[in-house]
């Protein structure tokens, strides 16, 4: 099935996200993890190793609706910590040695991003905003 104009958006805006991610040091250790109950955008391992941050990327065309990062409401925060839990008790077995190595904090960020006016985006990472 070809993917649709959203689902392009979509997946350039988590590509963007994770670029930002990378540049700022960040080690993108899975990205579009899926079970049953959900999917997490972005796990990434920050800098030095401090923390395993878990990161939902909206993206959208234009503000005209509000911040892309007012979507994440109160109960898809729930879920969230609820897959990172899950993701979690899945990688200590067999994840990666990023994460496996040592106990870390836990964050969770949110990445607005928006098309810019010259086709580009614009990523905007609000740090452990729930």
């Amino acid at each position: 099935m070809a993917p649709t104009a959203r689902g392009r958006l979509a997946a350039a805006g988590e590509a963007a996200a994770a670029a930002w991610y990378e540049a700022a040091g960040y080690q993108v250790v899975d990205r579009n993890w899926r079970t049953a109950r959900g999917e997490i955008d972005l796990v990434l391992v920050a800098p030095a190793g401090v923390a395993i941050v878990f990161c939902e990327v909206k993206t959208r065309t234009s503000s005209a609706f509000g911040a892309p990062a007012e979507a994440v409401t109160p109960a898809k925060q729930r879920r969230l910590r609820q897959l990172a839990a899950a993701w979690l008790a899945a990688s200590t077995a067999d994840g990666p040695a990023p994460v496996r190595r040592r106990r870390r904090t836990l964050r969770f960020d949110v990445a607005s991003v928006t098309a810019a006016g010259d086709g580009g985006l614009q990523v905007e990472v609000l740090q452990g905003v729930f």
